[in-house]
């Protein structure tokens, strides 16, 4: 029998699909650029992934402005840098570890634009692939390095291509935030419109007359790929990623990602022929080792049904107070917040220790901001709770003046 927390056979299966799907989508893509140009290619993966679905998934519930400028960042962003590197010096198996930067562009995005501050982990990762990206320029400083089938356009158009998708992430996270009952299926299926007549105006722009046209004689192998890019790799794999999301908790999910780079590197091997320099394999170690220390470093929310087991006494506290007297809950959450934090905490980094507030720097209430860290409000109080930070005396008072 499985908990919420265990994955099944079934979704260990999906699991395990999604990382072999996600990772060989590199090779496909090295594949179609063999009869399409970058820009070609991204207007027919995004065309393969709208349609039909455009056809059976309702449009999502948010304003347009947010899937047209996820279209852009998404699809003419992280796709056209990506496949143009592909294309003028960036191999397949490089450019899947090149890509997992993403989440470390996401966490430095989001500390600018969302006041998102890193825990101890994700700082520990930023400095891993920070170290990892200096081997990878190493490798084109160094007097004897090739580039290993890569070049430097390749590599700075890669990492352009990862920034643009966290990016996105922000874009998503931004509209999650300002829509109620946020449909992701929808979203990204609907925002794939977005680039294609883009991609086409790109293609008309800035590729050669002759090649404009080669896609019209291009391989059935290679409209295999393509199918495989928009089909595969964005509407089923997304989707059974979406399905294990809303079944288990995120650190259960997410370290799956780290098999992706791996998959991409023995498929560019083994499938491609390619090949990989020292100072790249320094690199790929590197990154890798900061998606892990982000991956399994950072501490899960704890779940309110984990604590009744071991706290009858709290659980009955709990859920006689939150009935009685919500306001109280708020008023102490919010006190218990601002009087226990550093001066880095929510409040401002000019809040001594002790001082009440009740609005922070950006605007946002401190009590709020235990969503930003992960931890739903009740989360917060629940873990307090477990650990009788309210005195026993100061429930029963609370408990009385709400009656």
């Amino acid at each position: 029998m499985t908990g919420p927390d265990r994955l099944s056979g079934r979704d260990l299966a999906a699991a395990l699909a999604i990382v072999f799907i996600w990772g060989m989508n590199f090779v496909a893509m090295k594949y179609a650029l063999r009869d399409f140009t970058p820009f070609q290619l991204g207007a027919a993966r995004f065309a393969f992934a709208a349609l039909p679905l455009v056809l059976l998934v309702k449009p999502p519930r948010l304003h347009w402005k947010w899937l047209l400028v996820y279209g852009l960042f998404q699809g003419v962003g992280q796709f056209g840098f990506l496949f143009t590197a592909l294309k003028v010096g960036m191999t397949g198996s490089l450019a899947s570890v090149l890509m997992q930067t993403q989440v470390f562009f996401t966490a430095i995005f989001g500390y600018f634009l969302l006041h998102e501050h890193p825990g101890r982990p994700l700082q520990w990762g930023l400095f891993l692939a920070a170290l990892g990206v200096a081997c990878f320029t190493a490798n084109y400083l160094s007097p004897q390095g090739d580039g290993g089938a890569t070049t430097v356009a390749g590599f700075v158009l890669n990492l352009c291509s990862a920034a643009m998708w966290a990016a996105s992430n922000i874009v998503a996270r931004k509209a999650q935030r300002a829509s109620a009952g946020f449909n992701p299926l929808a979203f990204v299926v609907w925002s794939s419109l977005v680039p294609v007549l883009p991609f086409l105006l790109l293609s008309w722009l800035f590729d050669d007359p002759a090649v404009r046209w080669r896609w019209t004689a291009a391989s059935p192998a290679n409209w295999l790929a393509v199918a495989y890019l928009g089909w595969m790799a964005t509407v089923l794999a997304y989707g059974m990623w979406t399905a294990l999301l809303k079944r288990h908790p995120v650190n259960r999910v997410a370290p799956f990602s780290l098999g992706v780079p791996v998959v991409g590197l023995a498929a560019g091997l083994m499938l491609l022929g390619e090949s990989i320099t020292p100072w790249q394999w320094a690199g790929i170690v590197l990154v890798v080792a900061a998606l892990a220390c982000v991956m399994f470093g950072a501490r899960a929310p704890v779940p309110i049904t984990a604590v009744p087991q071991k706290y009858p006494a709290v659980k009955e506290q709990w859920r006689r107070l939150t009935r009685a007297c919500p306001a109280f809950i708020d008023h102490w959450c919010m006190r218990q917040d601002l009087l226990s934090q550093p001066r880095s905490n929510a409040c401002g980094a000019d809040a001594p220790t002790g001082t009440l507030r009740t609005q922070s720097t950006d605007g946002v209430p401190p009590l709020r901001n235990a969503v930003r860290s992960g931890l739903t409000l009740a989360d917060r109080v629940w873990w307090r709770l477990s650990r009788q930070l309210i005195p026993s005396n100061f429930i029963k008072r609370a408990l009385k003046q709400a009656h």
